[in-house]
């Protein structure tokens, strides 16, 4: 029997991701916060985790990285042990003599549990909390130029969210969708006429012409089904979403 080591927190949502059953939940961790690599480094100095200093350690992981990526974009795949890399290209070529496009075709990252990762897997417990409070949740997000999923933004193309009472609806100045940059916290949000979908479940815009950089989402609203509220909810995507 395995030893529990971890413990995850998480709420019910309604599970809009699927209709085959209408009364169904998808569970969603109730993540406290971002750890950046200082942190980790921290957090494994203090713990007894590490036997180096967590600054020594911080160096180390972030020479690692740069090198990683180097390599990535030289096409080679990466296999760590915890979790898998590779790059991979999107869209379709016409042709055996099409050549790439930017502007039609897009390279990504992608990243995968390995081995490692996945033996901890039975040391976790999972603590559901019950079902969420009845307000406003973005689950997932697409962009639709590249197929990516709450990850890479195109500017001026669509991307799509999904989520629970996301409609973007009231009076209140406030309301609407908001890309956060998170560096600067300046907000950029969308122009009313580039909302192209607006339900309840799903809410489809064009992404404005921001700057490469990373990126927070933010629905803004004051709808609740079959209502408006006094006041406004803000939904916030639970990843952080990049322009490169």
């Amino acid at each position: 029997m395995s030893k529990i080591l971890h413990r995850i927190k998480a709420y019910l949502y309604d599970n809009v991701l699927t209709k085959d059953n209408p009364n169904d939940f998808i569970a969603r961790t109730a993540s406290e916060r971002s750890l950046s690599v200082k942190q980790i480094c921290e957090a494994a100095a203090s713990r007894g985790g590490a036997d180096v200093s967590a600054s020594a350690m911080e160096h180390a992981t972030e020479l690692f990285l740069k090198e990683m990526a180097y390599q990535l974009c030289d096409g080679f795949s990466v296999n760590t042990g915890y979790f898998t890399a590779s790059t991979t290209i999107r869209g379709v070529f016409d042709s055996p003599s099409e050549t790439f496009n930017k502007d039609k075709h897009s390279i990504i990252f992608q990243f995968n549990q390995g081995e490692k990762l996945r033996a901890e897997i039975p040391n976790i417990e999972v603590n559901i909390l019950g079902v969420a409070e009845a307000s406003a949740v973005i689950l997932q997000v697409t962009d639709v130029k590249s197929g990516s999923v709450n990850d890479l933004l195109t500017p001026g193309r669509n991307l799509k969210i999904v989520g629970s009472k996301i409609k973007v609806a009231g009076e209140d100045s406030s309301v609407g969708i908001y890309f956060v940059d998170t560096a600067t916290q300046e907000r950029t949000k969308v122009e009313q006429s580039d909302i192209v979908t607006n339900n309840p479940s799903e809410v489809m815009v064009v992404i404005p012409q921001l700057a490469a950089g990373t990126y927070n989402l933010e629905v803004v609203t004051q709808f609740t089904q079959g209502a408006l509220l006094k006041e406004v909810r803000t939904a916030t995507l639970d990843k952080v979403l990049t322009v490169v």
